[in-house]
């Protein structure tokens, strides 16, 4: 598995994830076609021409799922238990089709479960950002992590 164990993580340790995704048109009329989401700033370029932005945004519960899905590889795959929460979530500036997010991620606190002694809860700070570095979304995420030392164990 190329996720983190609980023991890995450290307060104020930082991520940098590699791969980035250019979202496209059809990424994000599906996911507004997959999540019931009508808005016609989304979906509908005569209404989306005539707002702020000129044109249409992508879907922001598509940044956020992207961004964090972007971190899965480096930081979860096959070690997270579960996704505990999502908080303090901002959209800072629109994402256009076209645009490509990176993100970058920072451990800001961790702790032993204390229901679970084989988990440990950590709270995560992830950031989406455009390849000129615009801020297309911020949100800290608390993921219950398997602890290493309680897989070697069941070997």
């Amino acid at each position: 598995m190329t996720g983190k164990y609980f023991e890995d993580l450290e307060i104020g340790q930082r991520f940098r994830h590699a791969q980035g995704r250019t979202i496209t048109e059809a990424d994000n009329t599906l996911f507004c076609a997959l999540t019931m989401n009508s808005q016609p700033l989304h979906l509908n370029a005569d209404f989306a021409s005539r707002t702020q932005f000129g044109q249409r945004i992508v879907n922001g519960l598509l940044t956020m799922a992207l961004t964090v899905g972007l971190t899965v590889s480096d930081l979860t795959e096959g070690t997270v238990v579960a996704n505990l929460g999502y908080d303090r979530v901002s959209h800072p500036n629109p994402v256009f089709h076209g645009d490509t997010i990176y993100v970058e991620s920072e451990v800001l606190d961790k702790r032993e479960s204390r229901s679970n002694p084989d988990r440990g809860v950590v709270r995560l700070r992830h950031i989406g950002r455009k390849p000129d570095g615009t801020v297309a979304v911020e949100l800290e995420r608390t993921v219950l992590f398997l602890k290493r030392s309680a897989q070697m164990e069941e070997k």
